[in-house]
């Protein structure tokens, strides 16, 4: 899970341009509290399970998937930035393949075509083995990047934690709320 925050943490500098709107997950708008944001959450039947200071975590249904979804906010919990689903972790190459595919095709339906593709897997061999055996090393670039009204949509292939296993991570970053935390950090410089 601490990759995931890092993850969450490295990508939102990613998104530099203001929007005019908030980015939304599950039609929930990416913005207010952190305590706003997730009551909103388990009102859509996710279940909290883990809190740090400036992360939630819970579980849920994310397109008919349980998955983790992971809310990310300022050092003061006044402003949710971003919010990471995480599919459960699988040491099949195919099956992070089949997934990652799948909700490729489903936010390009959605909102075009995307704005950065990069698919890399620089295995010698096709074999399940020599395939995760790349995720674990970190050799493996596997991401599609949609920028939308209020944001940024990252879908990716990740490494876990676990050994030769990978997770499907989709990143949803708020322009605003991101800008305004690197605001605020540019200040203390």
């Amino acid at each position: 899970m601490k990759n995931l925050i890092i993850l969450l943490i490295l990508s939102c500098f990613s998104v530099c341009t203001l929007a005019q709107e908030h980015l939304s997950f599950k039609g929930i708008p990416i913005t207010g509290s952190m305590a706003s944001f997730c009551q909103k959450l388990k009102s859509k039947g996710f279940t909290q399970i883990e809190r740090t200071k400036n992360f939630r975590t819970f579980t849920g249904d994310f397109t008919g998937s349980k998955v983790t979804v992971v809310v990310a906010a300022t050092d003061n919990n006044q402003s949710v930035h971003s919010v990471g689903v995480v599919f459960d972790p699988s040491v099949e190459w195919n099956e992070l393949l089949k997934t990652y595919e799948y909700y490729k095709n489903l936010y390009t339906r959605k909102y075009g075509s995307p704005t950065v593709t990069n698919e890399n897997n620089p295995a010698t061999s096709d074999s399940n083995i020599a395939k995760m055996g790349e995720v674990y090393q970190g050799t493996v670039t596997y991401v599609s990047a949609w920028a939308v009204p209020g944001g940024e949509i990252d879908l990716s292939i990740e490494k876990s934690a676990g050994f030769y296993e990978g997770m499907v991570v989709i990143k949803y970053i708020d322009a605003q709320n991101v800008e305004t935390k690197i605001q605020k950090q540019l200040e203390e410089i």
